[in-house]
């Protein structure tokens, strides 16, 4: 089983790099593993859907350039595939003084982001948002909504089109780095690759190791917990309705979200999870829950925000609380309102010293690149994360 590349990983960042690796290498053998029955199980196909437009990142960054990219590339992509989606905008709402103080500072980091952004009145966010209250409001007209699981299987389509192949129910068992190939066990056989790309999410971090790097830094898993509205109440907004985020906290808050299938989600908190992959509400995993408590930055990092951290918590208890930070910007929902919805985890990177890492992370050999942390939105700027990974690679040729 030799092939001139491998890829570790069925998400949506894996399928792109190896879209992106038969792009500029045609004729390349490429194989894709993927420990799941099937792809895009994890992060890909738990987040909210939103195509982001990138109005909260630095000007000039590079979250803020793969963002504004990504966006038209999975539009692009989106049109090309007759996969659906819906640019329906978004509206960042201010509720309280302060807020209106952080939308501003959002208005001129959007405009600076070369974003189309429109700031409005509470009269004018009323007119258009009847069901929503605030102080004033953004809007954001190029943000978007799409089935990101629906991409992955076009993705795949496309990797499978150039020769490529993809294999799921392949957990990778161990990771060698040779001199002119990497060997990497499946619990059955043994694949071997002139080079390797791992994509493992929340995985990420056990396959770098697994693979004899030395990291700094360690997976902690926070769970995102959604609810969905009855569908009677599926045109209570037009556009998606975020509140104005926190710049302290690493999370953007629970917002109401239209789905491409015509429902609205409420969510999500931010709370930590005591299972990587394990989505139910009270789930345990011995393992995950024994590695964060041994790592030193993960009790650093709970006490830089521990306030944020209890509050959350109750919420996620309570789903009265959970509610008021709803009805800040629409008042009119109530508990039977919130039906179960799945979950979300996010793979959140920290470092040894309670560091919360918003960048990438990657860590390269001569013949591995271990993709260690890809964040929000990652979804979104996929298709030029997988350019940008494959560029590493052949730069290193």
């Amino acid at each position: 089983m030799n092939y001139d590349f491998c890829v570790v990983g069925g998400g949506i960042v894996g399928l792109s790099t190896a879209m992106r690796l038969l792009q500029a290498k045609p004729g390349a053998s490429l194989v894709l593993l993927e420990k799941e029955a099937g792809l895009g199980q994890h992060q890909t196909g738990h987040n909210s859907g939103v195509i982001h437009a990138g109005v909260y990142y630095a000007p000039g960054s590079l979250k803020a350039n793969l963002c504004k990219r990504g966006a038209q590339a999975t539009i692009d992509f989106c049109t090309q595939h007759g996969i659906r989606f819906e640019v329906c905008g978004k509206m960042l709402v201010a509720t309280n003084r302060q807020e209106v103080q952080r939308m501003h500072a959002l208005h001129e980091r959007a405009l600076q982001n070369g974003l189309p952004v429109e700031r409005l009145s509470a009269e004018a966010l009323r007119e258009r948002e009847p069901n929503i209250v605030g102080l004033g409001a953004l809007f954001v007209e190029s943000t978007g909504i799409v089935d990101y699981q629906e991409v992955c299987r076009a993705i795949a389509r496309v990797i499978r089109d150039a020769g490529g192949e993809i294999l799921t129910g392949k957990r990778v068992a161990d990771i060698r780095e040779r001199t002119e190939r990497v060997e990497i066990d499946t619990e059955d056989q043994t694949w071997q690759a002139k080079q390797l790309i791992v994509c493992g999410g929340l995985q990420s971090d056990r396959l770098a190791k697994l693979a004899g790097l030395e990291i700094d830094h360690q997976i902690v898993p926070f769970r995102g917990e959604y609810f969905r509205l009855p569908a009677t109440m599926s045109n209570i907004v037009n556009h998606l309705i975020y509140p104005i985020p926190d710049p302290e906290l690493p999370f953007l808050g629970i917002h109401l979200t239209r789905t491409i299938d015509g429902g609205v989600t409420v969510g999500p908190n931010a709370v930590l999870s005591l299972s990587r992959e394990d989505y139910r509400k009270f789930a345990v995993t011995a393992q995950d829950v024994g590695e964060f408590a041994r790592f030193p930055g993960f009790w650093r990092t709970i006490a830089n925000n521990l306030r944020s951290g209890l509050s959350e918590a109750k919420n996620s208890i309570f789903k009265r609380g959970y509610l008021e930070q709803c009805r800040k910007y629409c008042p009119s929902l109530n508990l039977s309102d919130l039906q179960p919805s799945e979950a979300g985890i996010r793979a959140q990177a920290i470092k040894r010293d309670g560091t919360l890492l918003h960048d990438f992370l990657f860590l390269q050999t001569a013949r591995m690149l271990h993709v260690c942390n890809a964040p929000s939105p990652a979804a979104t700027s996929a298709i030029p994360i997988g350019e940008m990974i494959v560029d590493r690679v052949f730069e290193g040729k």
